[in-house]
């Protein structure tokens, strides 16, 4: 009998502590008012996963709209890239469940894993699976279907390279640059499977992530330097030494000559007549001409072009507004968590999503050459809709280590 009376005092200690964190959470809330609201990290998680979702269903509308014709020149239904697109969103929806429900303890565990399978998966470019598309050797061909694992090499360094280089950060007093030998070989492997390929945008968006992991991780500033000389000087030599590229660079920032409009500037041009053809409220979601063959990759790369011809200026300010959100959401909790492998990896995202996203702005209004970059969560292709949508299940598993997002997750 004795051994009873105590779960009653036990029960009220618990229902005292869950009210308590109410409390909390509460007052944490009412703390956040006015302009303040936007550095709630409640709201953040929530506006993270309106927006990605946001983003994802109007890009499912604009694949169909921007490749019906396409579709149907080629003998296929016009529901052809819709319908494909539309199950690796399933897929990707699928996988973005499961990163977000691996637990934090695993990922740290098991990221050197994940990093490793990308490499393999990279190397495999060189073989006889290896894919030439659009001058690019960097796909592999599964049975029916064509993977790009570049996609899966940006998520491997998003969660990798953190905790190598926080691992690291601890030695480098004693061993001084020799402690961040192991990350910076594998890292560097992995940039130059991908230049191997030829696919200099993707390995653009991959420098951009180890920028932010090792400036957020602590990396020292001079060594940063250098190897950031190294890196530009490596990219300067690759460019130079390609035809096709200086051809492109010269499109972008050059005068298109009469036979060069017909040729290497034909794409860019088009994707700014699509744009000036917008206007202010676009053409009508369906009614581009752009999409009529003239535009090649309408509804992959160039899609953004697309997107400012049938809904105008409107259009093309929401998708912006929606990408500030993520990045805006994202940057306001790795700033407040305490957990630095969670703070990293949110910045690394970050870096990943926006600035593709950001790159692949600039490349349709002309601001950059085409690279050859795909918009997250938008453009048409599996590999890149897979692993922005399993990105996004990752960051929404590592908000909830934050207290508030924390409590409030299991509330609901």
């Amino acid at each position: 009998m004795a051994s009873g009376k105590p779960s009653a005092p036990r029960r009220a200690s618990s229902a005292g502590t869950a009210a308590n964190t109410s409390k909390r959470g509460s007052s944490a809330d009412a703390a956040y008012t006015g302009w303040r609201a936007l550095l709630n990290p409640l709201w953040c998680y929530n506006g993270f996963r309106v927006a990605v979702a946001a983003l994802t269903c109007f890009g499912l509308i604009m694949v169909f709209s921007s490749s019906t014709v396409t579709s149907t020149s080629a003998g296929e239904s016009p529901f052809a890239e819709l319908v494909s697109q539309g199950l690796y969103c399933v897929i990707g929806l699928a996988f973005g469940f499961v990163t977000m429900m691996i637990p934090l303890r695993i990922w740290r565990r098991f990221n050197v894993l994940v990093m490793l399978a990308a490499l393999v998966l990279q190397a495999l470019t060189f073989t006889p699976l290896g894919v030439d598309a659009y001058g690019n050797v960097g796909w592999i061909k599964l049975g029916p279907v064509n993977i790009q694992p570049a996609e899966f090499m940006k998520f491997a360094i998003c969660v990798w390279l953190p905790s190598a280089l926080l691992t690291c950060g601890k030695r480098y007093a004693k061993e001084g640059l020799k402690a961040y030998v192991m990350p910076i070989a594998l890292y560097g492997l992995g940039l130059a499977l991908v230049l191997g390929g030829k696919d200099l945008g993707t390995a653009m968006i991959i420098v951009f992530i180890g920028v932010a992991a090792f400036l957020v991780s602590g990396f020292p500033l001079k060594w940063m330097a250098v190897f950031g000389a190294a890196v530009s000087a490596l990219v300067l030599a690759l460019v130079i030494s390609s035809p096709n590229r200086m051809r492109r660079i010269f499109a972008a920032y050059g005068d298109c000559s009469a036979a060069d409009a017909q040729t290497v500037c034909y794409q860019s041009t088009h994707a700014r007549y699509a744009i000036a053809s917008g206007g202010l409220l676009g053409v009508g979601i369906g009614n581009s001409r752009e999409k009529w063959n003239y535009l090649p990759a309408a509804h992959n790369d160039f899609i953004f072009a697309i997107i400012g011809e049938e809904t105008g200026f409107v259009g093309c300010a929401i998708v912006i507004l929606l990408f500030v959100i993520i990045g805006w959401c994202m940057i306001v909790v790795a700033l407040q968590i305490r957990n630095r492998y969670v703070s990293i990896v949110l910045m690394c995202v970050t870096m990943w999503l926006v600035g593709q996203a950001l790159v692949n702005i600039g490349v349709v209004v002309g601001v950059f050459p085409v690279l050859g970059v795909p918009m997250p969560f938008i453009s048409s292709g599996g590999s890149s809709m897979v692993m922005c949508l399993g990105a996004a299940g990752l960051v929404c598993g590592l908000m909830r280590s934050q207290p508030q997002i924390k409590s409030a997750s299991q509330r609901a």
